[in-house]
């Protein structure tokens, strides 16, 4: 799989970022999800499965250009 970067919000290069795949999906960098009511919320989760929090508008970056 490769990456292309679409867009951060962050100034000093850090999270939260959003990349492309050349797969048709996209991969997100962001906060680990650790808070154990949140992670009671969750269902169907898979071994090899996590989950990361990203504020609203980094989903932005997600629009075709």
């Amino acid at each position: 799989m490769r990456l292309r970067f679409l867009g951060t919000d962050s100034p000093s290069g850090g999270c939260p970022t959003l990349y492309a795949t050349d797969r048709g999906t996209y991969v997100v960098q962001g906060r680990k999800v650790s808070d154990p009511e949140a992670l009671g919320d969750l269902r169907d989760v898979l071994a090899d499965e996590t989950f990361v929090e990203i504020p609203r508008e980094l989903l932005r970056y997600a629009e075709e250009k």
